[in-house]
């Protein structure tokens, strides 16, 4: 089960540069690609609108 950003996330880009297999794509809302996540939680733990969930 890959990681989800949900509709509290402000766009910052903070989780980009924290995941390695650049599975997350910005937008108005970033995405994070189900194929590529790895589930190591990177993203999670450096968000701050905690937007991040399993």
């Amino acid at each position: 089960m890959a990681y989800k950003i949900s509709d509290s996330c402000v766009a910052c880009g903070t989780c980009i540069d924290e995941c390695p297999v650049e599975a997350i794509s910005a937008g108005d809302i970033y995405v994070i690609d189900a194929d590529k996540c790895i589930e190591c939680g990177a993203c999670a733990g450096v968000c701050p609108s905690e937007a991040i969930s399993l």
